[in-house]
C-alpha cells in the first residue's frame, strides 16, 4: 500500500476505534461483518462483537460506519 493511502486509512480507523463506533464491513466475497474496531495494524483489523475476530485487510471491500464521524485530516501530510 501506498504511503498516501496510510494517510486516510490511519486516521479513519483510528477515529472509529477511539469513538467506539459500530461499523459494518463487507469482505471481497459480499460477507457482512459487524462489530467494533478494536485495533488495526499495517494488514489486519480486529473487530470486536460477542468474539474478537482478526480480518485480514487484503479480504475487506468496504467499511461502513454506523454513523457520521469526522476524520482528521493533515494537509501536510500529502
Amino acid at each position: 500500500m501506498s504511503v498516501k493511502g496510510q494517510h486516510l486509512q490511519d486516521p479513519f480507523l483510528n477515529t472509529l476505534r477511539k469513538e467506539r463506533v459500530q461499523v459494518a464491513i463487507y469482505l471481497v466475497n459480499g460477507i457482512k461483518l459487524q462489530g467494533q474496531v478494536e485495533s488495526f495494524d499495517q494488514y489486519v483489523v480486529l473487530l470486536k462483537n460477542t468474539i474478537t475476530q482478526m480480518v485480514y485487510k487484503h479480504a475487506i471491500s468496504t467499511i461502513v460506519p454506523a454513523r457520521a464521524v469526522n476524520i482528521p485530516y493533515d494537509d501536510a501530510a500529502e
